[in-house]
Parts: structure tokens; C-alpha cells; sequence
């Protein structure tokens, strides 16, 4: 996994710091508004984590706002509203878009797989494999979308599991192929906005995470290790997919992402209104009661 000591570094002593200040601030009970901007894919995962939260501390009002994690992550460089929490979808946008001046460093929690997810009305859901899948997308009349690249990291992985897929296949020309294939009307802003339009018939494949589509109750087809960015040990394999997107003002056009396994992490960001209320938020999650939360809503949740 191609995360630096360095920044693991920051990240287990940020999440040991935020143990050690929730054991302090037990005896003064935490009261107010916990505002957490999180990835779409995280919405279920995090509402049941701010619940469960709040039944600990009574005196806690969650204020959550769920998107695109590239969106997130502009509501704070853009618009300047700061959240107390910020999770998101890919470690890569606290690191490539916040730090330094947004955030000073982050937590990784869980990870992930890409999935393609579907429906028994989906055509061809019978005949579709981790083997055939791109041949089914490729026929004429499928309806199958993926998140905005630009707001969404689902939206650049699944352009990544295209360029992996052309090499674990041997089909010379397959990334663009499919890139050509999708419909521009099917691309929105988050994976989250692609489930309801399955759920509606109105598409009948979208790319996904496997947490989302098990939350879902969608079917997902699982693809080859190879291609959907689930295991650290292929970590050599992925980078050799990278997908350039627009970058911040302050850091200069664009920014590239280069393939990597899936690490989500959260973050509090520099000027959050309530850090306590935040830091005894990140120690529950990555408490027991957290990580059971997370391993229902279908993470891979990480030591």
C-alpha cells in the first residue's frame, strides 16, 4: 500500500490522541453540534456512527452532510465552511487537496472493493461474470453509469479499474472502449445518486463499493483482486492506473491520482468549530462499538 510511514505514522498517533482525550473528557459531559461532512458511500455508515455517538453522549446534536469526497473537500477550500468532522472515500484528497492548510494530517479506518452493482431486472444479469463483465457493458442498449471523476473518488477508480482491466484482460484499447461506451447522462455526482436510479430501473449496472451495495441490498458482481483495488499486496499492479483531475486553486491546475488499494480516512480540519466534540467522535470510531458499526455497514475495517 503505497501510504508513506510517515503519514501512518500521523494517523495512528492522531487516532491514540483522540483515545486519550475522550478518557479525559469522560467527568465534563459533551454537549453541542458535531458537524461531519463525509463521502456518500459513508452516509449510512456514519449516520448509524453518529447515532450510536449520541446515545453515549445525550447532550450531542450530529449535523451531517454526505457527498462526492472531492466535493467535500471543496465545501472547505471553496466555500470556507469547516466542518468538525470530514471523512472520505480515498486518504489521497485530505493529503493532495487539505494539507497543509486545511488539515494537518488524518486517520485511516477502513477499506473497500469496487463493485459492479445490479439488479435481477438488470439485462443480462444472468449471464454476467468477473470474467465477461466489460463484454456486457460494451452491448448495445445497457444503461450503466459511474460517479462524477471530478467529485467523487468512485468516479475515478472506476476510470483506474477500466485502465487495470485492459491489462489483467490482454484487451489492447479496452479503457477507452468503455470510457467511450458510457452514456454522459449516467454519470453523477456520487455513487450514492447511482443506487437509486438502480433501485428505480432506471440503470441496470453502476459502478460501486461493495459496503454501499450490501447497505443497498443491491446484487454486486465482485471482480478480479487484480482490478478492483482491494488488496494491499497488489499495490505495484494498481499504481500503473492514474487519472488526472482539476486540482485546488492554491495547489495549481490539476492533480494526479495514481491507483492505490481503497483507505478511507477522516480528518478534522484546521478551524473545526467543535474539536473535542471531534476528537472523542474519532476515538468511537475506531472504539469496538465503531468498528462494529463500520463491519455491519459492510467495511473492511482496519486494525
Amino acid at each position: 500500500m503505497r501510504i508513506s510511514r510517515l503519514v501512518w505514522w500521523i494517523g495512528l498517533v492522531a487516532a491514540a490522541g483522540c483515545g486519550r482525550a475522550a478518557r479525559e473528557e469522560s467527568g465534563p459531559a459533551l454537549t453541542g453540534p458535531l458537524v461531519v461532512f463525509n463521502a456518500g458511500s459513508l452516509a449510512l455508515g456514519f449516520r448509524e456512527l453518529l447515532a450510536g455517538f449520541a446515545a453515549q453522549h445525550p447532550g450531542v446534536v450530529p449535523e451531517q452532510e454526505s457527498s462526492g469526497s472531492l466535493e467535500a473537500a471543496r465545501k472547505l477550500t471553496e466555500l470556507g465552511k469547516i466542518p468538525d468532522i470530514l471523512g472520505v472515500a480515498d486518504y489521497n484528497v485530505i493529503t493532495k487537496l487539505l494539507m497543509p492548510r486545511y488539515a494537518s494530517g488524518y486517520v485511516p479506518f477502513a477499506s473497500n472493493a469496487m463493485v459492479l452493482a445490479y439488479t435481477d431486472r438488470s439485462a443480462y444479469a444472468t449471464e454476467i461474470t468477473g470474467q465477461n463483465w466489460w463484454r456486457v457493458l460494451l452491448r448495445t442498449g445497457v444503461r450503466w453509469g459511474h460517479s462524477n471523476p471530478a467529485l467523487d473518488p468512485n468516479g475515478y477508480r472506476a476510470l483506474m479499474v477500466f485502465q487495470l482491466a485492459e491489462s489483467h484482460y490482454q484487451e489492447p484499447g479496452l479503457a477507452r472502449r468503455l470510457e467511450q461506451a458510457l452514456d454522459p447522462r449516467f454519470v453523477r455526482s456520487s455513487e450514492a445518486q447511482l443506487v437509486g436510479l438502480l433501485q428505480a430501473g432506471e440503470l441496470d449496472y453502476a459502478w460501486s463499493y461493495r459496503s454501499l451495495a450490501v447497505s443497498a441490498g443491491l446484487r454486486w458482481l465482485s471482480l478480479p483482486p487484480e482490478v478492483d483495488l482491494s488488496d494491499p499486496a497488489r499495490a505495484d499492479s494498481y499504481a500503473t492506473a492514474s487519472v488526472r483531475l482539476p486540482g485546488p486553486r492554491l495547489a495549481g491546475d490539476s492533480v494526479e491520482f495514481r491507483g492505490e488499494p481503497i483507505v478511507y480516512a477522516l480528518t478534522i480540519p484546521v478551524g473545526a468549530p467543535h474539536p473535542d466534540l471531534a476528537r472523542a467522535f474519532v476515538a468511537f470510531v475506531r472504539s469496538d462499538s465503531g468498528r462494529q458499526i463500520l463491519d455491519r455497514a459492510g467495511f473492511v475495517v482496519m486494525p
